[in-house]
């Protein structure tokens, strides 16, 4: 999904000595994945050797948990993942039980939708709940789920609503005739004050989460939990979404697809999702373990 001229040539590493990491963080479309949504074997083969060599690896993902079928076979260790830009952790090796939600409040959720129809009249919208998706009659049939309730969000959002015990992972917002970057540049500055808004289609489709709820503070929390230093993590992405991440992480490599904003906020530069840009640096990684390392 990258927006940017694709780097075909070998990875720029970041200036300066680099700390053996103890995690790898990586989104999935547009950076782990390749185009047609497989993990290469070239890829698989790198995950193993990471987790071999004592290196957790934690996929980071704005996907849904159902939607973490693609990767289940390549977890190792803890089996967790973070998914819908960090609303929620869930547990891969137990059938994508969430064992952390952080949830966007409902009365928040209607607070953005009632501000985004103002500013920007014929935005849709979609729900994403701890139980699946519901959309709007006219929000774009991006997902084919058979249980989906379809009402106005102002009726998927009160309290009364069927799934209302359900925790609101994710509002997405849709506009048909805005630019992608225009459109979240729009509902930063009148929504951000009540939300952390991203986006990682290539349409103007905009993920609102919880306020402070991104990839980067949900991993930061996961890292905590284990020990693990900002230095000691290596990160990957393509997308604004990954922003944050990416600048938290001691170490970061833009894809080589990546977004404009993604190149600026990574340390470093990787080719392509297709040219498996994420295998390339773990096979430099596990290459130099053998070499003297920058003791942390």
């Amino acid at each position: 999904m990258g927006e940017d001229g694709a780097v075909t040539s070998a990875p720029q590493r970041p200036d300066g000595p680099t700390p053996t990491p103890r995690l790898i963080a990586t989104d999935l479309d547009g950076t782990l994945l390749r185009d047609d949504k497989s993990v290469s074997p070239r890829t698989v083969a790198a995950l193993a050797a990471a987790e071999a060599a004592g290196i957790e690896v934690f996929f980071v993902t704005g996907r849904p948990a159902r939607w973490m079928d693609v990767v289940s076979d390549h977890v190792h260790g803890h089996g967790l993942a973070i998914c819908a830009n960090g609303a929620a952790v869930v547990d891969l090796h137990a059938g994508r039980e969430f064992v952390r939600v952080r949830a966007l409040p409902r009365a928040t959720a209607l607070t953005v939708v009632n501000t985004l129809r103002l500013a920007a009249p014929g935005t849709s919208f979609a729900v994403e709940t701890t139980s699946g998706i519901n959309y709007e009659p006219l929000y774009p049939p991006f997902f084919q789920d058979p249980g989906a309730h379809v009402a106005t969000a102002e009726k998927l959002l009160r309290v009364e609503a069927d799934d209302a015990s359900a925790p609101v992972l994710k509002l997405l917002a849709h506009h048909a005739e805005l630019a992608p970057d225009e459109f979240l540049a729009l509902a930063r500055s009148v929504a951000g004050e009540h939300a952390s808004i991203t986006r990682s289609s290539p349409t103007a489709l905009l993920e609102i989460s919880g306020l402070g709820v991104s990839k980067a503070s949900t991993l930061a929390l996961c890292c905590e939990e284990r020990g693990i230093s900002p230095s000691e993590v290596v990160a990957f992405g393509d997308m604004p979404n990954d922003v944050e991440m990416l600048s938290w992480a001691g170490t970061s490599y833009a894809m080589g697809n990546a977004h404009p904003a993604v190149i600026t906020a990574a340390s470093g530069r990787t080719v392509a999702n297709n040219e498996d840009g994420v295998a390339v640096v773990i096979e430099q990684i596990l290459a130099g373990l053998g070499e003297p390392q920058q003791q942390l």
